[in-house]
């Protein structure tokens, strides 16, 4: 809690205090092991998730809070979703959004995704952001298998479209967003960014142009 709350005095001291603040990354498998290994230590994993939701509670005036997203890395896969999500409510954690990643060699197909959208949307009623999804511009997850789109630059910005379209399809309009993990890593180091070798913009970076221009 200590170490939240430090870093979050430090963000509203500087003028800049995030509007969401997500406790811990993909924590399906928990966090800071072993104490709070999962499926192990289920209670103090909870108390771990809690004491990081109270460290930003307590840098904060009640009318400035940041909202608070859980996140794992289960897009394609209600099963694990489920499990999660309702043994974590069981300890009473109050939380604003569900974050998830959803990279399709790891997690499923695209009606995978849709699926599990439309699962917790209904079952959890709160808003949920793909706070990382991706698709590589050249052949590097799909050497071996067939694709679901080319890995090409085409075929990246038409993995991002139908992942948008989902988005935006979930019930009750509570497909909150998607996040792009990693678009600026170009230069050799990732065929999943948004830049080519030479630094030059690729395809998908004009997906949402349709959703944001009059």
């Amino acid at each position: 809690m200590d170490y939240t709350s430090s870093a979050i005095k430090s963000f509203r001291d500087a003028g800049v205090l995030p509007e969401m603040v997500q406790i811990g990354n993909e924590v399906i498998n928990g966090m800071m092991w072993p104490d709070g290994k999962l499926p192990e230590n289920w209670n103090n994993f909870a108390d771990l998730i809690i004491a990081g939701i109270n460290g930003v509670y307590v840098a904060c005036d009640a009318a400035e809070l940041p909202k608070i997203m859980i996140h794992i890395d289960q897009g394609g896969n209600k099963v694990k979703t489920k499990y999660f999500f309702d043994k974590l409510l069981s300890y009473g954690i109050k939380f604003d959004y569900i974050g998830q990643s959803y990279y399709p060699w790891w997690h499923g197909s695209l009606l995978d995704l849709r699926d599990n959208m439309y699962f917790m949307a209904k079952e959890y009623r709160k808003p949920i952001i793909v706070v990382e999804a991706a698709y590589c511009a050249t052949p590097t997850e799909y050497k071996t298998k067939p694709a679901p789109f080319p890995e090409t630059p085409e075929g990246q910005r038409d993995f991002l479209d139908e992942v948008n379209k989902i988005v935006l399809s979930t019930p009750d309009n509570l497909g909150a967003g998607i996040f792009w993990w990693e678009p600026a890593t170009y230069g050799g180091w990732s065929t999943r960014d948004f830049f080519d070798e030479k630094g030059n913009v690729l395809p998908v970076i004009t997906v949402f142009d349709k959703y944001t221009r009059h």
